[in-house]
C-alpha cells in the first residue's frame, strides 16, 4: 500500500519525492483536519453477536474487545467507502480516453453500488438507521484527495486502485472482529473479486506498451500508499471501536474457521496500542505490494 512510508512529509533530510508525479505532502500520518476526529452520532441498535456463541464471546471464545457499536461503525465506514468509489470510477469512466475504457469502468461502478446496498440492508436489519452511518464518515477521504491530485487521467486510475485497495484491506482486517452474520456480508463483498480486477486490467494494459508511463505509475503509487497509510492511522487514532475490532479479529484470522485467513499474532495488545498499528501496516504494506505486482509495477 515499500518499506513503511508514510509520505514525502516522513522521509529523512535531504530527500524528497518525485516532482513529475505531483506536489509533494507537508506533514506526516496523523496530521489531519480536526473534522476527522468528529465521533458518530451513537443511534440504537441491535445485538449483532452470534447465535451460537456465548455473549461478548469471538468465534474463538475469547472475550470481545469490541462493541456492537463498533460493529455497526465498521459496517457504515464499509458502506460509505463503497459509495465514495462508485462516484470516482463514474467520473473517471465519463473522462476514459476509449469506448472500452468507459464501459470496462462504468461496470465496476455500478457493482459498487450493488456491494454498499447489501451492506446498507443489513445495517437496516439491525436496527439502524443506515444513512446515518454513512453520514459518519462523509468527508473522511477529503483531505487524502486533497493531497493526492492526479496530474494525468492514469494517476488518477492508480489513485483509486491503491486507495480504494487500501480502504477494502483495512475493512478486511477489522471484519473478522464482527459477528457472523456481519462478517459474513463484509467478508463476502471485500473478497468477491472486484477489488482484484477493479481498474487493473486498464492499468497494466497501458503500463505494459508503455514504459514511461509505468515508471511515472510506480512513483505515484509508492505516493499514493504513503498517504493511504496516514488517513488508516488517522482512523484508528480517532475513532477507537475500529481497533478493537482489529484486535478481536486476531483470534480468528489466525485460522479459525470463518476467518479471512490473515495471519496475525496471538497478542496485538489494547486496540490503540504501537503492536496492533505496526501489524496493521505491515498487512497493508504486503497486500499493496501485491496488489502493484499484478499490474507489473514496482511497489
Amino acid at each position: 500500500m515499500y518499506p513503511l512510508m508514510v509520505s514525502d512529509r516522513c522521509r529523512p533530510a535531504g530527500e524528497t519525492g518525485s516532482d513529475d508525479v505531483g506536489a509533494p505532502s507537508t506533514g506526516c500520518p496523523g496530521d489531519y483536519p480536526d473534522e476527522m476526529s468528529e465521533q458518530p452520532t451513537h443511534h440504537a441498535t441491535a445485538a449483532v453477536d452470534d447465535p451460537g456463541l456465548a455473549p461478548g464471546a469471538t468465534p474463538g471464545g475469547v472475550a470481545r474487545r469490541a462493541t456492537d457499536r463498533d460493529a455497526v461503525e465498521l459496517l457504515g465506514l464499509v458502506a460509505y467507502t463503497e459509495l465514495a468509489t462508485f462516484g470516482r470510477l463514474a467520473s473517471d469512466a465519463a473522462h476514459a480516453p476509449t469506448l472500452h475504457q468507459r464501459l470496462v469502468l462504468s461496470r465496476q461502478a455500478a457493482t459498487m453500488l450493488d456491494r454498499q446496498d447489501r451492506v446498507l440492508a443489513h445495517l437496516a436489519e439491525l436496527g439502524t438507521d443506515p444513512e446515518a452511518e454513512m453520514a459518519a464518515f462523509d468527508g473522511i477521504f477529503d483531505d487524502f484527495n486533497e493531497r493526492t491530485r492526479p496530474s494525468t487521467w492514469w494517476e488518477g486510475i492508480l489513485k483509486g486502485y491503491v486507495g480504494h485497495g487500501v480502504a477494502d484491506d483495512f475493512c478486511r482486517l477489522a471484519a473478522d472482529g464482527l459477528d457472523g452474520p456481519s462478517r459474513e456480508i463484509v467478508l463476502g463483498i471485500l473478497s468477491d473479486g472486484v477489488d482484484a480486477e477493479r481498474s487493473a486490467s486498464v492499468l497494466a494494459e497501458a503500463a505494459t506498451g508503455d514504459p514511461v508511463l509505468a515508471s511515472r505509475l510506480a512513483l505515484w503509487g509508492r505516493r499514493l500508499v504513503g498517504e493511504a497509510l496516514g488517513l488508516v492511522q488517522n482512523l484508528l487514532a480517532q475513532r477507537p471501536g475500529l481497533g478493537r475490532l482489529v484486535v478481536d479479529s486476531t483470534e480468528v484470522s489466525a485460522g479459525l474457521a470463518g476467518g479471512s485467513g490473515i495471519a496475525a499474532p496471538a497478542d496485538l495488545g489494547t486496540e490503540g496500542g504501537t503492536e496492533m498499528q505496526a501489524w496493521v501496516f505491515s498487512q497493508l504494506t504486503a497486500e499493496h505490494t501485491r496488489r502493484m505486482g499484478r499490474l507489473g509495477l514496482a511497489a
